[in-house]
C-alpha cells in the first residue's frame, strides 16, 4: 500500500503540475495580459504604454521563469520601489526585505485586481460557504440515491423498477439550469401563485443555510446527481441478486430482507462508491450555474466573476482547488475501492 500511494502521490504532483501549467498559460496570453494593464492602469493606454506595464510588472518575462515565480520555485525579483511597478508579497512589517520565494508553495496565491484582496483569503471564504452547499447536498442525494438503487435492483423488470429507473432517467437529463428555472418559476415566484421559498440563497452566508433559503439550490444539484447514482446502484444491485451465493441463500431459507442486507447490500455498493466519489468534482463544477442561477456567492460564483472580470491570480487560485479536488477524490475512491472489494489487491 505504501508503494502505491508514493506512485500515486507521484503521479498527482506531476498532473497538477501540467493542469496547472495549462491554465497558467491560457489566462496569461497576449490579449488577457493587455486587459490586465488596461483595468489595472488606464483604459486609454497605448501600445507602447500597456507594453512598458507589463515590463515594469515582469509579465514580459520568459514563461517558465513566470510560472515558476507563481509557483514559488524560482525566486522573485521585487522591483524598485520607485518604480511603480506592483510588489508581489510585500513585507510584513515596515523596513523588512520581502521574501525571496513568493508563490503558491509559500502560502501566497496572488493579489485579486477585482475584490482589491488577497486571491487565498477570497477563495477560502467562499470555498467555505461552497462546502455548506455541498454537504447538505450530498446528504439529501447519496441516500436517497441509494435507497431508490436497491429498491428497484431488488425487484428487477418489475413495475417499480420501472418507475424508478424511468424517475433516474428524467432527472439526470435534465440539466441544472433547466431544473433550477423550474423550481423558482413554480415554488418562489408569483408567477404560478406559490411562493413557498421566498429567501434568497445569499442570506445564507452570513445567518447560515434555513430551510427557505437552501431548500431549492440543494434539490436542483441533488436530483441531477441523484439518478446517475441510482441508476448505478440499480444495475449493481440486480447483478448482485442474480449471483450463486444469493441463490443458495434462498434455497437455504434465509429470509429475503436478510439476503439484501447481509449479503447484498456490501456488494451491490462497491460501484456506487466510485461514483458517489465522483461526485465531489462534478459539484464543484455545477455550483458554477447553481450558485449563478440562485445568486449564492461561493466557489462556482468566484469562479464565474474570476474569469469574466480577467483576475488572472484568483482564476489561477480557483484552478488549483479544481485539480486538487479531482485528483484528491481519485485517490480515495482507489483505496476505498480496494477496502470494500476484498478481492482487489494493491501491489
Amino acid at each position: 500500500m505504501a508503494t502505491f500511494l508514493a506512485r500515486r502521490i507521484g503521479m498527482m504532483v506531476l498532473t497538477a503540475l501540467c493542469l496547472t501549467f495549462i491554465v497558467f498559460f491560457l489566462t496569461n496570453l497576449p490579449p488577457n495580459l493587455e486587459k490586465l494593464a488596461k483595468s489595472e492602469g488606464n483604459a486609454r493606454m497605448s501600445d507602447a504604454q500597456v507594453e512598458s506595464w507589463l515590463d515594469r510588472n515582469g509579465y514580459n518575462r520568459p514563461l517558465a521563469i513566470r510560472y515558476g515565480q507563481w509557483l514559488g520555485v524560482v525566486p522573485y525579483d521585487h522591483p524598485a520601489p520607485d518604480s511603480g511597478a506592483q510588489v508581489r508579497c510585500r513585507a510584513v512589517a515596515e523596513g523588512e526585505e520581502p521574501p525571496t520565494f513568493c508563490g503558491v508553495l509559500q502560502g501566497y496565491w496572488g493579489y485579486s485586481s477585482v475584490f482589491k484582496d488577497t486571491a487565498g483569503g477570497i477563495i477560502a471564504k467562499r470555498l467555505a460557504a461552497t462546502g455548506v452547499l455541498m454537504f447538505w447536498v450530498m446528504l439529501v442525494m447519496v441516500p436517497t440515491a441509494l435507497f431508490l438503487g436497491v429498491l428497484a435492483g431488488m425487484r428487477e423488470g418489475s413495475r417499480t423498477d420501472r418507475t424508478l429507473s424511468t424517475f433516474a432517467i428524467s432527472t439526470t437529463a435534465t440539466p441544472e439550469y433547466v431544473s433550477g428555472v423550474v423550481f423558482i418559476v413554480v415554488f418562489a415566484s408569483s408567477v404560478v401563485g406559490l411562493k413557498w421559498f421566498k429567501g434568497t440563497a445569499t442570506s445564507a452566508i452570513a445567518d447560515g443555510p434555513t430551510f427557505e433559503n437552501f431548500t431549492l439550490p440543494v434539490l436542483t444539484m441533488a436530483l441531477y446527481g441523484m439518478g446517475y447514482v441510482a441508476r448505478m446502484t440499480r444495475a449493481s444491485m440486480a447483478e448482485v441478486m442474480t449471483a450463486q451465493y444469493i441463490r443458495t441463500a434462498r434455497l437455504k431459507g434465509v429470509s429475503f430482507p436478510k439476503i439484501v442486507l447481509r449479503h447484498a447490500l456490501r456488494n451491490a455498493l462497491i460501484a456506487p462508491f466510485t461514483v458517489i466519489m465522483l461526485q465531489f468534482p462534478w459539484l464543484l463544477t455545477g455550483v458554477v450555474i447553481v450558485e449563478t442561477l440562485f445568486n449564492y456567492k461561493g466557489f462556482g460564483w468566484l469562479l464565474v466573476q474570476a474569469a469574466g472580470n480577467n483576475d488572472i491570480d484568483l482564476l489561477l487560485g480557483c484552478s488549483v482547488v479544481a485539480v486538487f479536488v479531482v485528483l484528491i477524490t481519485q485517490l480515495i475512491s482507489d483505496i476505498g475501492y480496494v477496502y470494500l472489494n476484498p478481492r482487489i489487491r494493491v501491489k
